[in-house]
């Protein structure tokens, strides 16, 4: 039997202000992914989590989430802004309409 314990968890505030920290930190015309910025938390399962802190930033924080995609560099389905705001960057996207990751992922070194 699957532990749902971590999707069972509660976001904490501390949690959610170390996934905006890390989201801050990706540079223009670059993205990430959901899980790298979990495993870079050293909660590789925790991917969905992260989504979840990211669905509830504050505005004022003015953050630029559009800099996160899936595992398959997927944009957030429903959120149309998300493609024009990364194609303003530089970022180009696959006929899949994915990002491609190999040349746009951001390798981060440390934060």
């Amino acid at each position: 039997m699957r532990d749902y314990k971590v999707n069972k968890e509660a976001i904490s505030e501390s949690f959610c202000a170390e996934v905006y920290e890390i989201v801050r930190s990706v540079p223009v015309g670059r993205v990430t992914t959901y899980g790298e910025i979990a495993a870079l938390l050293g909660k590789p399962q925790c991917s969905r989590m992260v989504g979840k802190a990211l669905k509830q930033v504050p505005m004022e924080l003015d953050l630029p989430c559009h800099r996160v995609v899936n595992a398959q560099g997927r944009l957030v389905p429903g959120w149309e802004e998300q493609r024009e705001l990364l194609l303003s960057e530089g970022v180009r996207f696959k006929k899949s309409g994915c990002v491609d990751l190999s040349v746009y992922r951001w390798k981060f070194d440390s934060l």
